[in-house]
């Protein structure tokens, strides 16, 4: 987690009036005592009316005022519809930060706009044909951090294959979710789709290579 991040979770936390003790900050944001510490030394000489003492507890002595964001109805609506599509993806991670940046939107917002859906008039339902849980996260992960994948696949005739493949881009197709990647057995770029995917491991690490690229994928789909 960022610092900028983590000073915004402790004072989220101090909302609410309540004592908060810095070793239950430390266990809820998975840094050390000391960290927790230097972050509310920093806190406070930035102005924020902080009391307490270490080894006993935290609290607010007054009102936090957070610069108002200057977001009219149309972004927030827009800002509202992609959150609210991000959260029925079956990938927890992505869920839990959606849910985080609405709140810290909220907490940027005039006092009349703060804490409300403004998405008055739409509804978001994605459909049912969607990957595991796990799988969509597996493969965004992978993607990220350039891991080699081992994955056994299910063809659209049926037939199950093995593969070892270099994950480069995820799209959403509306009904499915499919992978773009070079596939070590074809030599080639191959789209799969994530709900035939019937196993995946980490097979290893991979470095980008003239030709391999998702760009390099992107100028074969132009020329044809």
């Amino acid at each position: 987690m960022r610092r900028t991040d983590r000073l915004f979770e402790i004072i989220q936390s101090f909302r609410g009036g309540k004592l908060v003790r810095g070793k239950a900050l430390a266990e809820k944001l998975g840094v050390s005592l000391r960290t927790i510490y230097r972050d509310i030394d920093t806190l406070t000489a930035s102005g924020l009316p902080i009391k307490g003492e270490r080894g006993v507890g935290y609290m607010l002595d007054g009102p936090i005022f957070l610069p108002p964001l200057a977001l009219d109805k149309g972004e927030l609506e827009a800002l509202h519809l992609g959150m609210e599509l991000v959260s029925q993806l079956p990938d927890k991670a992505l869920n839990e930060n959606a849910a985080r940046l609405l709140e810290k939107v909220n907490a940027g917002l005039p006092r009349h706009l703060a804490g409300q859906m403004h998405l008055q008039n739409m509804s978001v339902f994605l459909e049912s044909a969607t990957p595991a849980p796990e799988r969509l996260a597996q493969l965004r992960q992978a993607t990220a951090a350039q891991h080699t994948l081992d994955i056994s696949y299910i063809t659209l005739s049926g037939t199950e294959s093995q593969r070892v493949i270099r994950p480069l881009h995820l799209e959403y197709w509306g009904k499915v979710w499919t992978c773009t990647a070079w596939c070590e057995l074809r030599e080639s770029f191959r789209s799969f789709r994530l709900d035939r995917i019937q196993s995946c491991q980490k097979a290893g690490v991979f470095a980008p290579e003239d030709g391999k690229r998702y760009s390099d994928y992107l100028k074969i789909v132009d020329v044809k």
